[in-house]
Formats: C-alpha cells, sequence, structure tokens
C-alpha cells in the first residue's frame, strides 16, 4: 500500500494535539529572545496548513501617506546621493574602513554609513529616542553583503542551529501569535517547509554565524558604547510573524531583500515613553491608528525609539528578509542610579550620623497610606527631612565606581572585535610561531624597549577599581555567542597601573615599550607581553 507522504509541517502539527490553556504573554526582553525556546514555557501549536495558506492570498491595502510620513520625509530628495548610492559592496566599505587608523573613527563612518544620507549629528539631536524616522533610497544593493536568504540557507546546512536558542518558528494569524518550535538542530527539510506553509523565521544572533554581521556589530558597539544586537526576520509572501508590540531597545530596521509593509505607532501613554522592558503582544484594538505606515524595500531603513509600537506584514508579491540592528538596552540614567544610589546609601549611613539618626517616636501615627490624607504640619516636617537627606545622599554618590560597574556589564555583552588584515598579522592571534619540519619556530619572546604598541581597539580595554584591588577588563577574548564566557579580566600590578593607563589614553599612537612608566626595563617588558599574550595590544610592525 503506498504511503501519503506528510510534510515536516505537517507531522509536527500531529504532534501537537493537546489544546494549551490561556497564557499572559510575558515581557520580551533582548535577552530573552536569545535564550528562550519555546512562547510562554511550554506551550504547544495547533496551527494548521488550513489556517496559514489563505491569509497568503489575500490582497493588501495600499499604504496610506500618514501626515507624520511626510513630515519625516521632508527635506529629502529621491535623487540625493548616499555614501554608498553606487552599490558598493558592504564588503569593499568594509575593507576601506580597515584601513582607518582610529577605531572611534571607523566606528563613526560606519554609522554614518548606516544612517546616510542623515548626518549622524542631526540623527541625534533630531531624531534618536523621539521619533521614528524613514530613509528610502531606490537602491537596492546599499545594504548588499550585510546578510542574505542564501547566506542563511547556508547556516542552515553548514551550522548547528537550534531552535529556539538561534531560530524561532511563528506567525500571527487571526490576531495570535505563535511560536511553532520543534526541539533540536533546525534542519533545511524542516525549516523551508515551515516557510513554505506560511511561517516567519526569526534568525536571534546572526553575528555567531555570518563574520560580516559580526564585523558590523562589533564596530557599532564602540560607537553606541552599549551592546549592539542583531536579529534577522525572513518572512513569506502575504503573511505575518509577530504581532503589535514594542520594544525595549532602540531599532534600525534595515531591509535587505523583497518588500514589507510596516506601521508605527505612538507610545500610548507617558508611562510607555523609552520603557524599561518590552510590551507583551497587543491586539489591533489597542493601538490606535499608525503615525507612520510605509512599505520598506531592499536598500531602506526604518528607524524607531523604544516604546514605539510596530507591526510588520509581507506584500503578497514578494518576501522580505530583514536584520533588526538594536542597542541601549538598559542603558538609561535610571540604569545607572540603580547602581549609584544603594552604594550611596551605604556609604552616606557609615560616614553621616544624621542618616543613623532614630525616626520620631510617633512618625506611624501620621505617616503611610492611611494618613496620606491628613492636614498635619508633622508630615510637612517629615517630607522636608526626606529631601534634606536625598539631597546629602548625592554627595555621597561613587558615580565613577558605579560607571565602572555598568563599563564591566557592557564588557560582558560585547562581542569581540574582528581583526583588520593588519591587526591580525600585529597581534598574538597572527604571531608566526608554529611548528614546521619537525620543529617550533620562531616562539619565545620578541618584544624589546623599542618595540612599538597600542591598544588594539580604543575600546577593548578598562581599569577598574573594587577598593581593595585594580582590575583590567577586556572584550578580546569574548565569545560571538552572548554571554557564553564570563567576563574576561586580570588583577593589575599596582606598579603597572599608571602604565596601562597611559597606553589607554594614548590611543591611537603607538608608544615604545621603553617609554612605559615602569620601575624597570624588565617591568616594562613583561607587562608588554602580559597584554599581548591577551590580545589587548599589537604592534606596529609584525613581530
Amino acid at each position: 500500500m503506498e504511503r501519503k507522504h506528510m510534510s515536516a509541517f505537517s507531522l509536527y502539527q500531529t504532534l501537537s494535539t493537546d489544546e494549551p490553556p490561556p497564557a499572559t504573554t510575558p515581557s520580551r526582553q533582548v535577552a530573552d529572545k536569545k535564550k528562550r525556546k519555546k512562547e510562554n514555557g511550554a506551550n504547544k501549536v495547533h496551527t494548521i496548513k488550513a489556517q496559514l495558506k489563505p491569509e497568503r492570498k489575500k490582497k493588501r491595502k495600499k499604504p496610506l501617506m500618514s501626515p507624520q510620513r511626510e513630515e519625516i520625509l521632508k527635506g529629502f530628495t529621491k535623487d540625493e546621493e548616499c555614501a554608498n548610492g553606487d552599490g558598493e559592496a558592504l564588503d569593499a566599505l568594509l575593507a576601506d574602513l580597515a584601513k582607518v587608523n582610529n577605531s572611534r573613527e571607523r566606528a563613526s563612518k560606519l554609522f554614518q554609513w548606516l544612517v546616510n544620507p542623515i548626518p549622524a549629528k542631526s540623527f541625534f539631536s533630531e531624531t534618536w529616542e523621539k521619533k521614528p524616522i524613514l530613509v528610502q533610497r531606490k537602491n537596492s544593493d546599499y545594504y548588499k553583503g550585510l546578510f542574505s536568504t542564501a547566506e542563511f540557507d547556508r547556516m542552515l546546512r553548514k551550522e548547528d542551529v537550534q531552535y529556539g536558542v538561534n531560530l524561532d518558528v511563528t506567525s500571527y494569524t487571526n490576531g495570535k501569535r505563535k511560536t511553532h518550535n520543534p526541539a533540536g538542530r533546525a534542519l533545511p527539510f524542516t525549516v523551508w517547509d515551515f516557510y513554505e506553509n506560511g511561517c516567519s523565521l526569526r534568525l536571534l544572533n546572526p553575528q555567531a554565524f555570518s563574520s560580516t554581521v559580526w564585523n558590523v556589530l562589533s564596530i557599532l558597539q564602540e560607537y553606541f558604547g552599549s551592546m549592539a544586537g542583531a536579529n534577522v526576520y525572513l518572512t513569506p509572501p502575504g503573511t505575518q510573524g509577530f504581532a503589535p508590540h514594542y520594544d525595549d531597545i532602540e531599532a534600525f530596521v534595515v531591509q535587505l531583500e523583497g518588500k514589507k509593509h510596516w506601521r508605527v505607532y505612538n507610545p500610548r501613554s507617558e508611562d510607555e515613553v523609552l520603557p524599561v522592558l518590552s510590551s507583551a503582544n497587543f491586539s489591533q484594538k489597542d493601538i490606535g491608528k499608525p503615525i507612520l505606515e510605509v512599505v520598506l524595500e531592499a536598500g531602506d531603513l526604518l528607524y524607531f525609539p523604544r516604546g514605539f509600537i510596530h507591526q510588520g506584514d509581507c506584500l503578497p508579491d514578494a518576501h522580505s528578509l530583514h536584520i533588526t540592528i538594536s542597542s541601549y538596552q538598559k542603558n538609561s540614567w535610571g540604569d545607572l542610579l540603580q547602581k549609584v544610589v544603594p552604594v550611596a546609601l551605604e556609604i552616606a549611613m557609615e560616614e553621616d550620623v544624621d542618616f543613623r539618626r532614630g525616626l520620631p517616636l510617633d512618625y506611624l501615627t501620621y505617616m503611610g497610606v492611611q494618613n496620606s490624607d491628613k492636614v498635619d504640619p508633622r508630615r510637612t516636617q517629615f517630607f522636608s527631612q526626606i529631601e534634606r537627606l536625598m539631597k546629602k545622599l548625592a554627595t555621597y554618590s561613587p558615580v565613577d565606581a558605579a560607571v565602572d560597574q555598568k563599563a564591566r556589564d557592557f564588557f560582558h555583552d560585547c562581542l569581540p572585535p574582528m581583526l583588520t588584515p593588519e591587526e591580525l598579522s600585529s597581534s598574538v592571534q597572527g604571531a608566526s610561531a608554529r611548528w614546521e619540519r619537525g620543529q617550533v619556530l620562531d616562539v619565545g619572546s620578541q618584544i624589546t624597549t623599542q618595540t612599538r604598541v597600542r591598544v588594539l581597539r580604543a575600546g577593548c580595554a578598562r581599569l577598574c577599581s573594587d577598593g581593595e584591588a585594580v582590575n583590567l577588563y577586556y572584550t578580546t577574548e569574548n565569545s560571538r555567542v552572548y554571554h557564553k564566557e564570563e567576563l574576561k579580566s586580570f588583577e593589575v600590578k599596582a606598579e603597572h597601573t599608571d602604565a596601562i593607563e597611559f597606553l589607554i589614553h594614548s590611543y591611537p599612537d603607538f608608544l615604545t615599550v621603553g617609554s612605559f612608566p615602569c620601575d624597570s626595563t624588565k617591568d616594562k617588558i613583561a607587562l608588554a607581553e602580559l597584554l599581548f599574550e591577551r590580545g589587548i595590544i599589537h604592534t606596529a610592525e609584525p613581530l
């Protein structure tokens, strides 16, 4: 008897027969997106082909030109030139940037390329954290080389892509957002069957697989001073993969292939402006009318701040591939103060008797919620004392130490730098030590007092003190996989701290090892060897 063929998608559906209980959708943080394996715990998926396929055939209404979009587009002409306007491949651009001597300047140039033709200075003064902005280039090759569907397919075949860790399979039909992740490795046979049946594919950490994405993000993170992350989204024609929601990151939506219809909405209230956490999924009735409605085509860019609700769906005539580059998660003044205030209070209580004096004997009789409506002069005095102590607390705030705590968090989040050819040849990773013809060659110290060195990148190392010891934190040995490695650091000898500060502050200039402010030549060379072995410094010429 001939056995009827059953697709991977259909087979998966037959294994998901139990109806899940209703569940509230948790806040969707970027870190959760990289780690969670299934949406809302162990929810199973029940969407069948018959439910998904009709959605692909529906005609989409032509997007309207809203007043907000007209305002955003004002001042930009169709013929305005862009830095990459001639279709120059991204790898050529990155090769040119690799020749830039200063990594800060390199990062500034790459960000300017990302948002061209908008000047970076005006972007941050007029748009950043304030409003969405649209860049339409009429140049489908502008972002060519960043990522492609062909590279996605190669990854599925060659790399260990895991459902829920590296890849999410999603759908949004009839107002319901679902995740369809099986267990285990995502192989082309199954993944492309999901796609053919109307499911969107979200690659959670493309930088772990794509050297180009890694390179771009590792440069941009230095510009932002905050983790730069990315997700890639591949959506079939005529479908939508995600419900309306807002995020807790600044989002740069880069259209790579095809086109996608986007709607962006204002935050619903002041409480949702620049939110601390991402939102749950919204229904259409929750969000009102969009302030911006547009079809992004390859080469276009859409930016929106955290808190702006958004949704994107594919038109019936083309698939969509876009990458969302993100930054500034948990990088607000409030996040810094969360580190400052508890320590400031601890210091104040140790050093200032006013913070240790007892509360009034009868304060419970006139303070608290049950007494909040009372008109009582003792309440006024109580609030005045709190205000006085809060002002005084600022004088005990260890702001520099708190900033260093933020820096340590950032260094743990960071991607390792992707070395330029010159950096590789002059760093420990490109050292000539090797096994050849039955023996070890070019091994051992080659650093002298005349060797010229500098830190590998402007932001790759930082001295921090915990009050007892000084440690050097660095990113050069980080993993491309988020938090796969522990934060990298080592304790610095007291006699070496001035030399390391000297190195860091002298970037991008090269210094001779002999110019290190250390007590002896031996100390100078020993410090240089240590920093070279950790990949923190490189030499002006290959050793």
